[in-house]
């Protein structure tokens, strides 16, 4: 660990709690180790500095949009935090070796499968990436969903303090017929893991996923202490 990382990273989580009335009691359900996929939903830019921050000492890393390393403020932060440039849009291929070979190191991985911040709070359409790093490296999967912070930007012109509540559920592993999946089945598997986001989610946030009736679980295998976060969900 390094003299800044040590300096920085503290003050970071400290701000973190002045801007926001932080809930994240259920984090201490997030494993100590991995290899470890969170699939985490992304509402804007504050879902980084209070995970980050309020799960270390993890080996936690995760992917960011690669337009940070343009900004001479956060390029530091992101490097700091060994977060990896995600080129959007495209199969970023070097992003993927990256995240593979922290799993491979037993490290946990963060994942927004929507791919980009909803601003709104309700989720988007899941994309694939997710699917793969799970399938190639067997790590089981983690549903974290939060929420009540959309309006973060709003408070923070009025002085006020933003809610920031963290909802960790049931972790699972993804599974394919024969070990190959392809496009079709690949979509299916990440709204299958949505579905399993948004049922820790209060109706309101489920966006896409908004009618748990219609989840399938027929790629995803719940352990020994497991269960399926759709039987456990609020309504």
């Amino acid at each position: 660990m390094t003299l800044a990382y040590s300096l920085v990273t503290p003050v970071i989580k400290s701000l973190t709690h002045v801007l926001c009335r932080i809930d994240d009691a259920q984090l201490t359900r997030v494993p100590d180790r991995g290899p470890l996929i969170i699939a985490v939903n992304h509402i804007n830019f504050l879902e980084v500095p209070v995970l980050y921050t309020h799960l270390r000492p993890r080996p936690l890393t995760g992917f960011a949009k690669a337009e940070n390393w343009q900004d001479p403020l956060m390029r530091p932060l992101f490097e700091l935090w060994e977060a990896i440039p995600l080129r959007r849009g495209e199969a970023d291929v070097e992003a993927i070796r990256r995240g593979l070979a922290i799993l491979e190191a037993d490290g946990i991985l963060a994942v927004a499968p929507e791919g980009t911040r909803s601003g709104h709070g309700r989720l988007l359409r899941g994309r694939p990436g997710i699917v793969l790093l799970a399938l190639r490296t067997h790590a089981p999967i983690i549903p974290v969903a939060c929420h009540g912070y959309e309006g973060f930007w709003e408070n923070a012109r009025r002085l006020r303090r933003t809610d920031f509540r963290v909802t960790v559920g049931y972790p699972f592993h993804l599974r394919a017929p024969g070990g190959r999946a392809d496009r079709a089945m690949r979509q299916c598997m990440v709204d299958e893991v949505m579905y399993q986001v948004a049922a820790l989610l209060p109706r309101q946030y489920r966006g896409e996923y908004a009618d748990l009736s219609k989840a399938t679980q027929d790629f995803l295998d719940f352990g020994p202490g497991s269960v399926s976060n759709l039987d456990v969900a609020t309504d």
